[in-house]
């Protein structure tokens, strides 16, 4: 099938991002050159449903130096780059995607990723392997394996494994240490904020930040926050989160009370209506909203297009809704990950260490073919080391090491 890209001429362009990108990922950088050479995916199809931008291409080409043939589309329809899109295809890998898909476009991307039967999955949310489990289940028999990006996406993987529908052996990307550690808190951190601020050019010292969740990302996102200068507000559902939030300096209370404080509100959980129509209805005129977890549902956005009596596109990636009360609600990014549809996500060097376990991860399933007994496991030990031990001497960065003596006194 051939590739379905907005324009292949864009390639230069995308082709400096990714050199830019190969230039600050030591760690994909190695494994690009051993996997040139060792081959550990030759023959196998892989794939991918990942935010298509800059460092998702060098990870494409990174398993393509590796031997593996590349289908590759997004994982959501604003974070896609034309430019780098079509430098994968100039590449000679196979993509399906551009920037502002329909869903329909969407799905139909995703199918084509998976018409080819796939090897190996590589995915973001989980939408692949949804999708493998429904319209492709006669393909599902073929696939090694998959690895699983975010949060969102391994708990779409743990109710599958709860009610043993899971169909292939799944890695759980996100929970080693040299993912979720790095990549959730000091990746969304500045990401989140990095789009937020080149969107709306506005100041966020002296505001109030309402930041829903506070797990990894809400952490980063919170911790950045204070770093500008605002004030903030946490809202939890667990209490011992809401205790950490506090006992790191945040105020700790529900959404219906913070809806009317804050000046920024960033969602990070996850889950379904964070914000709804209750919390629009008491929001400060200006007051300006996004999306960090996943999907464009933790705004209730159907429900603020319902309700609004006026709309219009203030700046781009910026749209107002005025409500019958006469206040104005912004929204960045329609309400999906600001800091891939209002920026470029995650840093260089955050996303070499994620994805060089992606790269690892796959490479495992392949050597394990067959041997894996559950359907969802964790990063090997082995792997998340490798990674932390390559980093710190990219980083010129040594550590002690245990004596004899001192091994055997902890081991006592």
């Amino acid at each position: 099938m051939a590739s379905e890209i907005r324009d292949i001429n864009l390639w230069e362009s995308g082709a400096r991002k990714i050199e830019w990108v190969r230039r600050n990922c030591p760690l994909l950088t190695m494994l690009h050159d051993e996997f040139s050479k060792t081959k550990p995916f030759k023959g196998k199809k892989v794939a991918l449903s990942v935010h298509l931008e800059a460092k998702t291409a060098y990870l494409c080409l990174t398993m393509a130096a590796g031997g593996a043939e590349m289908y590759v589309t997004g994982s959501n329809p604003l974070s896609t780059q034309d430019d780098v899109a079509a430098a994968l295809v100039h590449e000679g890998l196979e993509v399906h995607a551009w920037h502002g898909t329909t869903d329909e476009e969407y799905n139909s991307h995703i199918k084509a990723v998976l018409s080819v039967g796939p090897d190996i999955i590589i995915d973001d949310g989980g939408d692949l392997v949804h999708m493998m489990h429904t319209e492709f289940r006669d393909l599902a028999s073929k696939v090694i394996g998959g690895c699983e990006e975010t949060t969102t996406g391994i708990l779409r993987l743990e109710a599958m494994n709860r009610e043993n529908k899971l169909l292939f052996p799944m890695v759980r990307v996100n929970n080693a240490q040299m993912k979720h550690f790095f990549d959730n808190r000091y990746g969304t951190g500045q990401s989140v904020w990095d789009g937020i601020n080149r969107t709306t050019n506005l100041i966020v010292a002296g505001k109030i930040v309402v930041v829903a969740g506070y797990g990894w990302c809400g952490k980063g996102t919170a911790m950045r926050a204070k770093g500008l200068g605002a004030r903030v507000i946490v809202t939890e559902i667990n209490p011992v989160k809401a205790i950490e939030a506090i006992m790191d300096g945040f105020d700790v209370m529900p959404m219906k009370e913070a809806a009317a404080l804050g000046d920024f509100f960033v969602t990070v959980t996850g889950c379904d209506k964070v914000i709804d129509e209750e919390d629009f209805a008491v929001m400060k005129d200006g007051a300006i909203l996004c999306n960090a977890g996943h999907f464009d549902c933790e705004i209730d956005m159907a429900r603020l297009r319902e309700i609004a009596v006026e709309s219009k596109e203030m700046r781009n990636n910026i749209m107002g809704y005025r409500l019958s009360s006469g206040q104005w609600l912004y929204v960045l990014g329609e309400g999906r990950l600001v800091n891939l549809a209002c920026g470029d996500g995650h840093p260089a060097e955050i996303m070499d260490m994620s994805f060089a376990i992606q790269a690892l991860s796959a490479k495992y399933l392949v050597e394990h073919h067959g041997e894996l007994k559950e359907k969802l496991i964790d990063v090997p030990d082995e792997v998340d080391v490798e990674v932390a031990e390559k980093e710190l001497e990219f980083l010129g960065k040594h550590i002690d090491v245990l004596t004899p003596e001192q091994e055997a006194y902890l081991n006592s």
